[in-house]
């Protein structure tokens, strides 16, 4: 399934947010999206998921424009895996998974939809936590049921929102390695919202690098990554090493922005 998005526009009140932003996602890609705060992100996530809708401008899947379908035939189509947050309602981990669940049979559940669950628990190695309330859980193992619940809806369309904010190193990488296994073992097509340049840089196929809700530089990582780059959008001078093929970015100094310095 092929996602567009074409010259889209958003603006929270009379604030643009996202400024005439095009984007093409390929069957099988993962697609980071990095940039400052502020540079729209986030925001173009939830567009995608319409959670937000844009002002201008159309988001097709398939050539079908989202504004098109019911919200429940989108979720069969786009998972959406938000941030960990430590503020969840209660439920077990097994009822958060059935909630994915949602769109395909409504509140009543099936064999077919407690296998599905437990299919998906035994993928991410959760299942020992399947009667426990997910907010007994760390941010890892968090990220871990919200992977779950997204998959539990045949997606062909993963949208990760910051997804390794409040995790440490290890589970970092751990949920990382998950979500692009995961993408290449199920051919789904994944959009990263994420901070982290390195991250993206060894994850991402694709770099889109976002800078006041515009499109600054999209690529591959080696060339969308480069000293040049993060200086103008970030106001940080890097040095950018290669890492395996990958650029690997160690941040030197912030620059005295001017008039001339950059679009950041």
């Amino acid at each position: 399934m092929k996602l567009k998005v074409k010259e889209v526009e958003f603006s929270y009140a009379s604030v643009p947010v996202l400024k005439d932003v095009c984007i093409e996602l390929a069957e099988s890609e993962m697609l980071g999206v990095v940039g400052p705060n502020g540079a729209g992100k986030s925001t173009l996530i939830r567009c995608i998921d319409q959670i937000l809708v844009p002002q201008k401008g159309n988001i097709l899947l398939d050539n079908r424009d989202i504004k098109e379908m019911r919200l429940m035939e989108l979720a069969k189509k786009v998972g959406y895996i938000p941030q960990s947050t430590s503020q969840i309602f209660p439920a077990t981990v097994f009822d958060t998974v059935l909630m994915g669940r949602r769109p395909h049979l409504g509140w009543r559940s099936s064999e077919k939809d407690t296998g599905k669950v437990l299919e998906m628990l035994q993928l991410l190695n959760i299942e020992e936590f399947a009667m426990r309330d997910i907010n007994e859980l760390s941010g890892g193992q968090q990220q871990k049921v919200f992977i779950a619940r997204a998959l539990t809806q045949e997606p062909d369309v993963l949208l990760l929102d910051e997804p390794t904010s409040n995790l440490d190193i290890r589970h970092q990488l751990e949920v990382m390695d998950i979500k692009k296994n995961i993408v290449r073992e199920k051919e789904l097509s994944a959009i990263m919202a994420i901070h982290d340049l390195n991250l993206a840089s060894r994850y991402a196929d694709r770099i889109i690098m976002m800078n006041s809700g515009e499109i600054f530089s999209a690529g591959d990582p080696v060339s969308v990554l480069t000293p040049d780059n993060i200086k103008r959008v970030y106001g940080v001078e890097a040095e950018v090493n290669n890492n395996n093929g990958k650029p690997y970015i160690v941040p030197i100094r912030p620059v005295r922005q001017n008039g001339n310095d950059g679009r950041s």
